[in-house]
């Protein structure tokens, strides 16, 4: 596999982290992990339940000394998740992204993640505007909803 970098960009490889001086090839000649910079959340960008998911996949790539502590997060948050949200898509896929991780098939689970920002965008700004437009005696959280049994994520 050919990977091309820009002067500066970062690779990250079996823990590794690799800066190209200038813009430069590099081919993997055997299977590696490895996760390119522009595909690397920071903390602070983990704002969202599926971002937060997100991190923790990639902290299993980019560490992968902590990548057993990773894991049972990952499996704890994974199913906060699922108990949170009732979106058919998103549960679907969540499945999807559990099966890819029981064969540590991390970046393949990221990119499951990752195409899922869209749904969960438009579930959550739903959710935003059901809260805006709830009267004052109405739970934010009725029965049924998205998030009514919502979990607290902190960013790992």
């Amino acid at each position: 596999m050919k990977i091309g970098l820009k002067a500066g960009e970062r690779l990250f490889i079996n823990g590794a982290v690799i800066r190209a001086e200038r813009k430069t090839n590099i081919e993997l000649l055997n299977d590696a992990v490895f996760l390119l910079e522009a595909h690397v959340l920071q903390p602070e960008e983990a704002t969202t339940p599926l971002r937060q998911l997100y991190f923790i996949l990639q902290t299993m790539i980019i560490d992968p000394v902590s990548a057993r502590a990773a894991q049972d997060m990952f499996h704890l948050v994974l199913g906060s998740i699922k108990a949170a949200f009732s979106n058919e898509e998103i549960l679907k896929r969540l499945d999807d992204v559990e099966e890819l991780a029981k064969t540590q098939r991390w970046f393949e689970a990221m990119k499951v993640v990752r195409g899922l920002y869209p749904v969960e965008a438009v579930v959550m700004d739903a959710q935003q505007n059901e809260e805006n437009t709830a009267s004052p005696a109405v739970s934010a959280f009725p029965a049924g909803d998205e998030f009514s049994q919502r979990p607290q994520l902190a960013v790992v």
